[in-house]
C-alpha cells in the first residue's frame, strides 16, 4: 500500500514550503520529526538548568573568595563562613574543619594515652599521612560538587550524538519509501522524486537543529564547569595557607 505522502508526491501535489513537507509527510517521518522535537526541548531545558546553576555558583564562589582572602584569621573566616550564603564553598570549608577538629582529638588521645598525661598540650600539626587525607578529602568534596552541578550533561552529550543518527534514520527510509512508490506507479521523472527525497531530508534538517546547539551548549558548560573546578582549587590553596598560618597542620 502507497503511503498518502507517497500519493501526493507521484499525483502532481508538489509541497511548496517546509511546513508543508512536514504537514504532507508520511507517518514515519512525522514520527521521526516528534521524536527529534522532544529531544529539543529537552536538550534546551538542560542547557538552561546548567546555565543557570553554573551562572550562579561562579557569582557566588567570585564572593566568597574576595571576603576569604580578606581574612586575617581562621577565627574570622569561619564567621565569614557561618553568616555566607550555602555554596559549595561553604560545605568545602565546614568539611575541612570538621575533618581538621576529628584528627585533633584523635592526636589527642593518642598523646594521651602514649604520656599517661591528660593536661598534656595537644600536638597543633598534623602528620604527613593526615595532611595528604585533608587534601584527599578537599579533592573529593571538590569533584562531587562538579559532578552535581554538571549531573544533566551527560544527557545532553547523548542528545548531541544521537539525534543525527535518527534523522539519518528517517532519511534514509523515507528515501526508501520514496523510491518504492515511484516504482509503484511507474514515474521517474525529477518533479515525482524531488518531493519525497525533501521530505526525507527533512529529518536531517531537523536533527541537525537538534544536535548543533546541543553540541555546543555541552562544550560551553563543561569548559564553566573547568574554571568552577579552578576556582574551588584556588579556594583549598587558600584554606591550606591559612590554616598554615594558624599553625593548624
Amino acid at each position: 500500500m502507497v503511503m498518502p505522502g507517497l500519493l501526493m508526491q507521484v499525483g502532481g501535489a508538489v509541497p511548496t514550503s517546509p511546513i508543508e513537507l512536514v504537514t504532507h509527510a508520511t507517518l514515519l517521518t512525522k514520527i521521526v520529526l516528534i521524536v527529534l522535537a522532544v529531544l529539543s526541548l529537552v536538550s534546551w531545558a538542560i542547557m538552561f538548568a546548567v546555565w543557570r546553576e553554573v551562572r550562579r555558583a561562579r557569582a557566588t564562589g567570585e564572593t566568597f573568595l574576595d571576603k576569604f582572602d580578606r581574612t586575617k584569621s581562621l577565627a574570622e573566616a569561619g564567621a565569614m563562613v557561618k553568616f555566607a550564603p550555602p555554596s559549595a564553598f561553604s560545605r568545602l570549608f565546614g568539611r575541612t574543619m570538621q575533618y581538621l577538629s576529628d584528627t585533633h582529638g584523635m592526636n589527642l588521645q593518642l598523646r594521651e594515652r602514649e604520656l599517661g598525661d591528660v593536661a598534656a598540650p595537644p600536638a597543633a600539626t598534623l602528620t604527613g599521612s593526615q595532611i595528604e587525607t585533608m587534601h584527599l578529602i578537599l579533592d573529593t568534596e571538590a569533584s562531587a560538587e562538579r559532578d552535581r552541578m554538571g549531573r544533566h550533561l551527560p544527557w545532553l552529550a547523548s542528545i548531541a550524538s544521537v539525534s543525527p543518527l535518527i534523522g539519518l534514520l528517517g532519511t534514509v527510509l523515507g528515501v526508501i519509501e520514496a523510491f518504492i512508490g515511484i516504482a509503484l506507479k511507474g514515474s521517474g521523472n525529477l518533479s515525482a522524486v524531488a518531493p519525497g527525497v525533501a521530505e526525507a531530508l527533512m529529518a536531517t534538517a531537523a536533527s541537525l537543529a537538534v544536535a548543533i546547539p546541543a553540541t555546543f551548549g555541552y562544550n560551553i558548560f563543561g569548559n564553566q564547569l573547568n574554571r568552577f573546578d579552578a576556582q574551588m582549587e584556588r579556594f583549598g590553596t587558600s584554606l591550606i595557607a591559612l590554616l598554615v598560618r594558624e599553625g593548624q597542620i
